[in-house]
């Protein structure tokens, strides 16, 4: 990995990445040569994984020391909760129009953010939301990384122990919409965005959107988004040579639309790596694939499989 040209994002990919090697290394069968084998090579991978992730995170701290500060949280794989049970999307939450802007800015999204998680300031309390947050995070139709910035939202509040993050929210048409339902909410429009997307194509500035909405909605235990079409297309996108993902694809275009200033691309969402490659892209990439990784191996432990 090369720690010094990873951005924040990429970061948090290959942070869940580690928890979910680590659970995947917990949980893998020991019944064969086979399954021992695939195991070795898993711990393997975590070994290398742990060495490149210290430095990665010191790196960051260095060159970007505030937006660190603001996201050290969420840079620790203790921070990120895997599925205990899976469940599926609804069809019938589908919003009836989308926008075809996003809702907000990432500035915003950073600022609700931060307020969950107490860093807006040195020794900030956490879980604070405002009603421009609530209302921004809330919103109904939005696309692309503003829905997914959305879920995301409600997993940092949770994951935080938030409990009364909708406290104060007096809209009649919400009052027995729970953090868990919007999150079936949110997904279930993701999961019909990624269908949208398989559906007409998977260009560069769409593949980014598809894996980042699989891999959050994976981690909330949505298993319907662990498709096998789709993961034998993200392996296809991956740089032969390399690894990486993102390679010679201008994936920064969708992009600008969520950011409030053209500039902060380079620091916050997108950074190349020196190979060519898209640091965002290739941690949400390798994260979702340890997504898949773990979703097939409790599908072998009959005792997580869900209830029908």
């Amino acid at each position: 990995m090369q720690g010094r040209n990873i951005n924040l994002d990429g970061v948090v990919g290959y942070i869940i990445l580690q928890a979910q090697l680590r659970e995947a290394t917990r949980t893998w069968p020991h019944s064969d040569f086979l399954s021992l084998s695939q195991r070795a090579a898993a711990v393997s991978m975590l070994k290398r994984l742990n060495k490149s992730l210290s430095t990665a995170v010191n790196a960051l701290q260095e060159t970007d020391p505030n937006y660190f500060k603001e996201f050290e949280p969420i840079l620790h794989s203790s921070f990120w909760s895997l599925p205990a049970e899976w469940g599926s999307t609804d069809p019938s939450l589908v919003y009836t129009s989308v926008r075809s802007m996003e809702c907000y800015d990432e500035h915003l999204s950073d600022k609700c953010m931060t307020l969950l998680l107490g860093t807006w300031k040195d020794n900030g309390t956490p879980c604070i939301v405002t009603k421009s947050c609530r209302d921004t995070m809330t919103q109904f139709g939005c696309p692309h990384y503003s829905l997914s910035h959305q879920l995301l939202y409600f997993m940092i509040g949770t994951m935080k122990g938030c409990s009364r993050m909708l406290k104060g929210d007096l809209r009649l048409s919400r009052v027995n919409i729970t953090v868990e339902h919007y999150k079936r909410i949110f997904c279930t429009n993701m999961i019909k965005s990624n269908q949208d997307i398989f559906k007409n194509g998977l260009t560069g500035q769409m593949q980014d959107i598809f894996i980042e909405n699989i891999l959050l909605c994976g981690l909330v235990g949505f298993s319907d988004f662990y498709k096998l079409d789709w993961l034998q297309s993200i392996l296809t996108w991956q740089d032969q040579e390399v690894g990486c993902f993102g390679k010679e694809e201008d994936i920064s275009q969708i992009f600008e639309e969520f950011l409030d200033a053209p500039h902060k691309r380079v620091k916050r969402r997108e950074k190349t790596l020196t190979d060519g490659c898209s640091s965002h892209m290739t941690g949400v990439a390798v994260s979702t694939l340890g997504g898949f990784l773990n979703y097939y191996l409790s599908e072998q432990d009959i005792t997580k499989r869900p209830l029908i």
